[in-house]
């Protein structure tokens, strides 16, 4: 037996209880043979309050109706770095790859860098190594990221099976024009405009960083 949803009976509640006390007011005004000043300031702001409860539930039906569906990406969570990277390195990208996972909707994220899988963290997809495609590539030529608002629409889709099967949106961030940062999310259309600034910056340090480290 399905499980009633607390949240969306919660969201109602404003709604219906607003339109209650509307109503047991206009009840309150016709059975009432007189009128006093102070009922009639009293029903006034009783209106007002029952009208705000009404718009509260409504926006909060809005607000719900534009959030987008999550899922639960298949596969193992877990944390892989290429051995070979130095400690200063490997400390980066699990500062790194930490923020990015618990700070945006980003739940599997791998860093491809000089023709290389040097970290895959989050949900692990079935493919251990990238294999660029035509989407990465791009992002590689032309540096400039890529966000898939929506992966399921696209269909170069497949060319990602280093990230979860069922990844519901993608960017891919580019690290100068060596290598990429590519984060999976469980929501289509979920990443803002604040969250693609900050990966850009995270990727920026990332760069500095590795650059460093080849010297």
């Amino acid at each position: 037996m399905r499980k009633p949803d607390t949240n969306y009976i919660l969201r109602l509640l404003p709604f219906f209880t607003g339109g209650i006390a509307g109503t047991l007011l206009l009840v309150n005004r016709l059975l009432t043979a007189q009128i006093t000043e102070s009922q009639a300031r009293s029903d006034a702001l009783g209106v007002i309050e029952g009208a705000i409860l009404i718009l509260v539930g409504l926006l909060w039906q809005q607000i719900q109706a534009r959030t987008p569906d999550t899922v639960v990406l298949v596969g193992e969570t877990g944390l892989e770095i290429d051995p070979e990277l130095t400690d200063t390195v490997k400390t980066e990208l699990a500062w790194a790859s930490h923020l990015l996972l618990t700070n945006t909707v980003t739940r599997s994220l791998v860093v491809y860098y000089d023709g290389k899988t040097i970290l895959r963290r989050g949900v692990l997809g079935e493919n251990p190594q990238v294999k660029p495609g035509a989407i990465v590539e791009r992002v590689l030529s032309k540096n400039q990221p890529v966000y898939l608002v929506n992966l399921n629409l696209y269909p170069g889709k497949f060319e990602f099976d280093y990230l979860p099967e069922n990844t519901q949106g993608v960017i891919c961030q580019p690290i100068e024009d060596k290598g990429v940062l590519i984060l999976g999310a469980n929501a289509p259309r979920s990443y803002t405009k604040q969250d693609e600034k900050w990966i850009e910056g995270i990727a920026d340090k990332l760069a500095v960083t590795l650059n460093s480290a080849n010297k």
